[in-house]
């Protein structure tokens, strides 16, 4: 059974990024000129983006690979010209359009973009699952509970990341809450690593994992930090 939290912030997401920030988004992930703000996101996202497929195989053939929060695709297009069988699922079904349309410029293998949810249990089990600033908008304990649910369908690597607490990050996030709820973007939750650390080890579902590689990616105004943990 979902989170009540959970489910409210996955309302507030798919709303933001299907109604408000759809072409931000699409803009933000593609060739075009951006603001120097967001020319910093832009690089952060690409370096965590390449973190995150350096843990991965480099020849994926014959696996398969969920993109939990798969935005316009990038990560799912890499994953799949690799040989993976990529299924790459979104909230917003705006991003999904973007996504699709990307990807058929592409030769070769291509993802199964689909709207919906990283929870779903009719998507099938994975080798590995991937959430790249997916989990970013969620409280630790419902980022936990959201690993504990798909562990038993990952296979061998579960990979995401989180928004490390940080002065800076912790700012905005107090800044945020001045401005009236209509006018917000979902807010990130900075969290502290030891106790996600905590939470992770405490949670009997996860015990099949182990902890792996991890690395802060900071360019700007984007800071985040990936995790891997590894099935035993």
């Amino acid at each position: 059974m979902e989170g009540a939290t959970y489910s409210a912030r996955r309302g507030e997401l798919e709303t933001y990024f299907d109604r408000t920030a759809s072409e931000a988004w699409a803009r933000l992930t593609s060739d075009a000129p951006v603001s120097g703000i967001r020319a910093t996101v832009r690089a952060g996202r690409a370096e965590m983006r390449a973190t995150l497929l350096s843990w991965l195989p480099r020849e994926m053939a014959g696996l398969r690979l969920l993109d939990a929060g798969c935005g316009t695709g990038a990560l799912a297009n890499e994953a799949a010209a690799r040989g993976a069988a990529v299924v790459a699922v979104d909230l917003a079904g705006s991003l999904i359009a973007h996504a699709r349309a990307r990807a058929a410029a592409l030769p070769g293998n291509q993802p199964d973009f689909r709207v919906g949810d990283m929870l779903d249990e009719s998507l099938g089990a994975f080798d590995h699952i991937v959430a790249m600033d997916s989990l970013i908008h969620y409280r630790a304990e419902d980022i936990v509970e959201a690993l504990a649910r798909v562990a038993p369908r990952c296979r061998a690597s579960l990979l995401f990341t989180v928004a490390p607490r940080t002065p800076l990050l912790a700012a905005f996030h107090a800044l945020g809450r001045l401005f009236p709820r209509g006018d917000r973007a979902p807010a990130i939750e900075p969290l502290a690593e030891a106790r996600l650390r905590r939470l992770i080890a405490a949670e009997p579902r996860l015990a099949g994992f182990a902890p792996g590689r991890h690395r802060r990616v900071a360019r700007g105004f984007y800071t985040s930090h990936a995790y891997e943990w590894v099935r035993r």
